[in-house]
């Protein structure tokens, strides 16, 4: 069976769906039905009030420590997020993949955006920022041996764009971050954060830097988490992570006949974030 696991609208799912609906005793509301911003998870509203998210994984390699990223991510408290009640996983030989299905709770509130870019300001509630910041605050707190981000990734990423600008890339502070703080997984007007495969340690300042980037073509958005999160983004560490950030746009973008959007404001913070860690 010819499978594209990163583009889930255009495969025949009926098995899978079908398989969750009796494993879990649910009735998902395909009217509801969800992609995720990557094609690679989709989610329903069941007949039970409940969210059910499936994603998959490779039957050999992939990332496994992220497979458990949801159940670890139950034990946080003081972060605004889904509770987890549930998870089955099974092997489909046919797709060579295998399935997990999450049952959790049904947000009310809707992402920010659907592919996380933001292009326009969505009109985010002071509460919605102060209730962010206490969630990040509480997910800095807590211990875990999960990594999300390594030295070597962030080094080999800068380096693969900027190795000529000779930059220490070495982070000097690591906390513990979601690892995939977008706009996709932000839901307002209420906060709560989505998608927690990705969790662990991280530079300082990872998580502000992501949502920083995603918001770099709404300038009054980009400058409001410069200002809501200063002393995270102007640490050392948080220089680093968002010219990560870019690096990794220009990297995917320098060679496409239309690149993404992000790919000229993303080159413009470049030089001032090099020149601030020249420092």
């Amino acid at each position: 069976m010819e499978f594209d696991g990163y583009n889930l609208r255009e495969q025949a799912l009926h098995d899978v769906f079908a398989e969750i609906e009796k494993a879990l005793s649910v009735r998902l509301e395909h009217d509801g039905i969800t992609f995720g911003t990557q094609g690679a998870t989709v989610g329903f509203p069941t007949g039970s009030n409940k969210w059910v998210r499936l994603s998959w994984r490779p039957i050999r390699g992939g990332h496994w420590e992220s497979w458990t990223g949801p159940e670890a991510a139950a034990a946080i408290s003081g972060v605004r997020m889904p509770n987890l009640y549930r998870s089955y996983r099974w092997t489909d030989e046919n797709r060579a993949v295998v399935w997990r299905a999450d049952e959790g709770d049904l947000v009310a509130s809707k992402a920010v955006h659907a592919t996380g870019v933001i292009d326009g300001d969505p009109g985010l509630s002071p509460t919605w920022w102060k209730d962010l910041a206490e969630s990040l605050r509480a997910l800095q707190a807590v211990n875990t041996e999960r990594t999300a981000v390594t030295q070597e990734h962030i080094s080999r990423r800068i380096n693969q764009v900027f190795a000529g600008e000779e930059l220490s890339t070495h982070v000097d502070e690591w906390q513990t971050a979601h690892a995939d703080l977008h706009l996709g997984n932000l839901t307002a007007p209420d906060c709560v954060l989505l998608d927690w495969e990705s969790w662990g340690q991280a530079p300082r300042g990872l998580d502000v830097a992501t949502l920083w980037g995603h918001s770099l073509l709404v300038p009054e958005v980009a400058s409001r988490v410069q200002a809501e999160f200063a002393e995270d983004m102007n640490s050392r560490s948080g220089l680093l992570a968002q010219l990560m950030f870019c690096a990794n746009v220009i990297r995917l973008n320098k060679a496409k006949a239309n690149p993404s959007l992000l790919l000229a404001p993303a080159r413009i913070e470049a030089g001032r974030l090099v020149e601030a860690l020249r420092v």
